[in-house]
């Protein structure tokens, strides 16, 4: 079962991504050059992580995970999701999720930092 450790080990190694805590020592964020992609939390006592979606299928992923895919919380709803980290999204779903999310923040960088990323 995937947890936040595993998700930064697959993240790190990302071009362009850092892991920070901008906003408490116990809340891991990764960020994709200056814009955060995964936050990873916890939803009452269970882990949990906040990733982009892309809004067509932001409804889909909560329709087929009613218990583990939630509006993001303490995001825009419309853009992302808190994914619950139980075991009840395969984790192959939440990897796909977590490049996805990925790519969505990286492609709203500017030029020039997405750029820098890829080394261009």
């Amino acid at each position: 079962m995937i947890d936040h450790q595993v998700l930064i080990e697959r993240s790190i190694g990302m071009p362009g991504v850092t892991l920070r805590y901008p906003f408490d020592p116990n809340l891991s964020v990764l960020y994709v050059g200056s814009k955060m992609f995964a936050l990873l939390g916890s939803n009452g006592d269970r882990l949990s992580v906040n990733l982009k979606a892309d809004p067509e299928e932001v409804w889909l992923l909560r329709q087929q995970y009613p218990r583990s895919v939630l509006p993001g919380y303490h995001m825009n709803k419309k853009h992302w999701n808190t994914v619950v980290l139980d075991g009840s999204v395969p984790d192959g779903e939440v990897l796909a999720m977590l490049e996805q999310s990925y790519q969505l923040v990286k492609a709203k960088l500017t030029r020039s930092e997405r750029a820098q990323i890829d080394g261009e």
